[in-house]
């Protein structure tokens, strides 16, 4: 995959009283290139909403089935979390998702949505909970200042 189909930037959009709520253009682009719906899901650490490519969702289900004892506990409480509550999204003629009431109350949206691109998926916020998320997450990277390598040798 090249960078055409990675999740970037952050854009805030109207959110209407029914719900809906234009996907950025860039976003639309990617899921049109690969003729998949949105897929959303509630975060299972913060009060926004994941969202990603159904591709995404089948690479973490295999990779699941492949780390996890497939009747263990933490698999079954994962899948619950994540693919019980996922729910794919289409968007109409004018690149609106119609979110449920249940995604926008566990994030915190009313009016606006605040979409943040994290690579191969993203994330919608309450504008006043991304602006929180966002000082705590700067903090914690400049007191950490994580390092990360760019080769592909794999050292391990």
């Amino acid at each position: 995959m090249g960078s055409s189909s990675l999740f970037l930037d952050t854009v805030t959009n109207k959110v209407d009283a029914k719900g809906r709520v234009s996907l950025p253009s860039d976003y639309r682009a990617i899921l049109k290139n690969l003729s998949t719906d949105v897929v959303c899901y509630r975060s299972l650490t913060s009060p926004c909403i994941e969202g990603c490519t159904e591709d995404l969702l089948e690479k973490l289900a295999a990779n699941m089935e492949s780390s996890m004892d497939f009747f263990s506990n933490e698999q079954d409480e994962l899948t619950n979390l994540i693919f019980g509550d996922a729910k794919r999204f289409p968007f109409d003629s004018t690149g609106r998702i119609v979110l449920s009431e249940k995604l926008l109350k566990h994030a915190q949206i009313s009016d606006t949505a605040v979409f943040i691109g994290k690579g191969r998926k993203f994330q919608i916020w309450s504008p006043e909970n991304w602006e929180k998320e966002e000082q705590r997450i700067r903090q914690a990277v400049l007191q950490k200042r994580p390092q990360l390598f760019l080769n592909n040798k794999g050292d391990n």
